[in-house]
């Protein structure tokens, strides 16, 4: 895990429909609730399904005047062709977080591979890996507090929704440390 910055900038690229756009908007409301300015902003393919998606969070302490990511301090790919368009950030030094279930295995100490669509599947929701990949890049990164991003959870879902989200926050904080 590393420590986190007083200005921070995460992308999470994957398919449409893995439900990052939700996990950026997340992750920027965490940051929020911890009094951090930020910045979130999305693009994905004309199809709403399986076409490139991304969410771009920037955090800081300070006010943010470039709205745009351009030194990012994590990436985190949930697709093979997310972890194409930003496998070269990584022979820069920043750390990728990738789905290894769905991407092929890349080299190199900032290739960092986790089974999230498996683990989220044998969590009982393949479509919920958004949330555990969200828990790992905040835990690998520290941006925000797994506390944070806990009572947004709480806030958003009930039932067994909510049980199921909080074992996806849990097995994501795992993940990060593995």
């Amino acid at each position: 895990m590393r420590r986190a910055r007083s200005h921070s900038e995460i992308i999470l690229a994957g398919s449409g429909g893995q439900g990052l756009i939700l996990s950026g908007i997340m992750l920027a409301e965490a940051a929020m609730l911890e009094g951090k300015n930020v910045v979130q902003t999305q693009s994905y393919g004309i199809a709403s399904r399986g076409g490139l998606s991304l969410a771009e969070v920037i955090v800081d302490e300070e006010e943010i005047i470039f709205q745009q990511v351009r030194a990012p301090d994590c990436v985190l790919a949930l697709s093979e062709e997310a972890a194409k368009k930003y496998e070269s950030w990584a022979a820069r030094g920043v750390p990728m977080l990738y789905d290894s279930t769905l991407v092929a295995p890349r080299q190199g100490g900032n290739f960092i591979g986790r089974d999230f669509t498996r683990k989220a599947s044998d969590l009982g929701n393949a479509g919920s890996v958004n949330i555990l990949a969200l828990a790992a890049v905040a835990a690998y990164t520290g941006v925000v507090n797994i506390a944070s991003l806990e009572k947004l959870i709480r806030k958003r879902f009930r039932g067994a929704a909510l049980d199921l989200n909080l074992e996806l926050l849990a097995a994501g904080s795992e993940l990060a440390a593995a």
